[in-house]
């Protein structure tokens, strides 16, 4: 356990340099078993594979950056000295990969190879000097934020991203430590030279590595588990959480994992934000680019949250925080703490840190289900990762409610497949119905179907890929249904104590889909966005997996006093979602369908929250008008179901602006 004495870490000195107890050594032997049951580490056969697999890249890079030399006619004495080395950063770099987990690698190449070249020559490459059938999948996606090329090789994933140098060749021993390495880059080569320089600091600046792994494992499974693990959502992703727990590493630095896990859960969960968590200062550099400084910058002031990235140019790496997603943060640190204090005090064990989130079954009555939609999956692809990428947006102008204390958004979408006959079938799918959806086709959520392109979609990039226009019809199966690909994304309600008993978020979800529908590359006969209330009860059993309990519909309170026409009344909830705003956004809607005038309908609780997507969308008969009619508000009070008079019903329309017609 012994470190370099002459060192200093961090900011500042550290807060304890205390050799660790035979009680904390017993409690960090009991950590790495729990890790290691929770299936946390990989096998050594898989690790091998690794490194086999990426001995293979580092040949077919030395050999691209060659071809490419050779096919520009430079000297032999170039060719042979151009060179080409990759680099690993991420969770494979910092030792924290387990079963399954990518590899995200950077192809660094002299100044001479382009990105197009990257992407013409890299894929061809790979087929010829792969084992035959090693190459499951391969997928260049050229116009993302971080351009990337995605593999499976060996049955090891694999991300490629490039960076060209300013350099006329790259020796295998070059490093990217020396900011001098900048110089001269396109911003997109900077972006992707990032990563591999951040995770470099990172090991650099901890006292001990393997202390450092161990505690990281720890930390990342369990926001994993919490669900709060995710920086487009909002949420710290991966190099935020490692530089907090690097950041503890420096505090303690003779510390075993256990106890880093331990002050990890005390100093964060008191850290004095909006101070930043920086694991040395700041540093200036060679090159005309911004650096986080909320002195200079105004927007900077507003990061809830810092952790700056140790490696120039520093940023903020959670930039994306908001005021909800801070408040669940600062929750889940609080109960993280009780339940170590707990271990350590021999009441709890660490399985019970890693206990699965609540999110569906327990926290919350009231969600929001953001539903993306696409008449093809690959404009599906692009579609859903836009949308994923501004969910934080309306998170943010949720909690300008008043009446809404946390907006919590999920950190995973769900994803769907639909089958339809026709188009009231499509219709009722866009608006978030499941009856259609293909029992032969599993829901998966995003992280598990890891697709590279909805990945650069919703890494922010969107504006820069195109949307695959190439049809606007639905895929027909072999029995002539349509096929209609969606993706849920849900944001739990929390509501305030003192709120009243009305809520009115129609301004909120309108701002986010004129957000949403106004990409360039939108196309409304092939793209769907809707947003749809739905009660706890009324979750798909798809968002909760085995062994996990459903939450059931309360039983009506009847009150001896009520008559009979009370006593069918729907009860209303104490503190409910009164007025809660279903919007709804149609592509290609049928023509006998209500005209498009009817943008955003307002409904009582009593009326949403009891009723199925049946009733909310009415029969055909009820939701039809004639072709060039539009629906006023008497006739739509009079093909009210009658057990509905109690409840007002309220029509905003388009021509009407923001104003109401009440």
């Amino acid at each position: 356990m012994a470190t370099n004495q002459s060192r200093k870490y961090g900011v500042t000195p550290p807060v304890s340099q205390n050799f660790p107890t035979e009680a904390e050594l017993a409690a960090n032997d009991a950590l790495i078993a729990e890790l290691k049951r929770q299936n946390n580490f990989e096998g050594l056969e898989e690790t091998e594979r690794r490194k086999s697999t990426l001995q293979l890249i580092q040949k077919i890079t030395v050999e691209f950056v060659k071809h490419v030399s050779k096919t520009k006619n430079l000297p032999q004495s170039v060719v042979d000295k151009a060179g080409g080395k990759i680099f690993t950063f991420g969770s494979y770099r910092l030792g924290v990969y387990g079963p399954g987990s990518d590899i995200d690698t950077l192809v660094v190449v002299p100044q001479h190879v382009t990105r197009e070249d990257f992407f013409e020559h890299v894929p061809t490459l790979l087929e010829r000097m792969a084992p035959p059938g090693a190459i499951k999948e391969l997928t260049p996606v050229p116009d993302a934020y971080v351009p990337i090329i995605k593999l499976e090789l060996s049955g090891i994933s694999v991300d490629l991203i490039f960076a060209r140098l300013a350099l006329q060749s790259v020796p295998i021993t070059l490093t990217l430590k020396d900011t001098s390495v900048l110089r001269g880059l396109e911003e997109r080569d900077l972006r992707s030279l990032n990563g591999t320089r951040v995770t470099d600091e990172i090991l650099e600046l901890v006292p001990q590595q393997k202390t450092f792994r161990t505690a990281l494992r720890g930390i990342k499974l369990w926001a994993q588990r919490r669900a709060i693990y995710s920086n487009v959502i909002g949420f710290p992703g991966g190099v935020a959480w490692a530089m907090l727990v690097a950041r503890i590493c420096q505090l303690y630095p003779q510390a075993t994992g256990s106890v880093v896990i331990e002050k990890f859960f005390l100093m964060i969960g008191k850290w004095p934000w909006p101070q930043p968590v920086l694991l040395k200062s700041i540093e200036d550099g060679p090159l005309q680019v911004r650096v986080w400084n909320p002195k200079i910058y105004n927007g900077d002031r507003f990061h809830l949250m810092p952790i700056i990235t140790p490696a120039y140019p520093s940023m903020c790496a959670t930039h994306n925080i908001s005021m909800s997603t801070k408040t669940i943060l600062i929750r889940e640190l609080e109960r993280g703490r009780a339940i170590t204090d707990k271990i350590f005090s021999g009441q709890l064990q660490w399985k019970d840190l890693f206990s699965k989130h609540t999110f569906f079954t327990d926290d919350y009555k009231y969600y929001l289900s953001i539903i993306a939609s696409s008449r093809t999956k690959d404009a599906q692809k692009v579609w859903s990762g836009l949308v994923e990428s501004k969910v934080r947006l309306l998170v943010s102008n949720l909690e300008t409610q008043e009446a809404i204390a946390v907006a919590r958004p999920f950190n995973k979408g769900f994803e769907r497949v639909h089958h339809c006959k026709n188009e009231d079938e499509i219709y009722a799918v866009l608006n978030g119905d499941l009856r259609f959806q293909a029992t032969n086709v599993k829901t998966e959520t995003t992280d598990v179907a890891k697709d590279p392109v909805h990945a650069a979609a919703a890494q922010g990039n969107s504006d820069e890929m195109a949307m695959p226009n190439g049809h606007t019809e639905a895929t027909t199966n072999e029995d002539g249904e349509q096929t209609i690909y969606n993706t849920t994304y849900y944001i739990g309600l929390e509501l305030a104590q003192d709120a009243t008993k009305k809520l009115d978020i129609s301004y909120q979800t309108k701002e986010f889909k004129e957000i949403c529908t106004g990409w360039q590359s939108y196309n409304r006969d092939l793209n769907s966005l809707s947003i749809v209330h739905t009660r706890n009860y009324d979750l798909p059993d798809d968002v909760f997996p085995l062994g996990e309990v459903k939450p059931t519909r309360p039983k009506k309170k009847v009150s001896k006093k009520r008559d009979l026409d009370a006593m069918e009344e729907t009860p209303q909830p104490s503190n409910g979602l009164v007025g809660c705003v279903v919007n709804v956004q149609r592509i290609s809607p049928p023509k006998d369908y209500v005209t498009d005038t009817l943008a955003t309908r307002i409904m009582s609780p009593s009326y949403l929250l009891g009723l199925g997507i049946d009733n909310l969308f009415g029969t055909k008969s009820q939701r039809s008008a004639p072709k060039d009619s539009q629906l006023s508000r008497e006739d739509e009070n009079q093909e009210r179901p009658s057990h509905n008079k109690q409840h007002k019903f309220r029509l905003i329309e388009k021509e009407a602006g923001k104003k109401r017609i009440r």
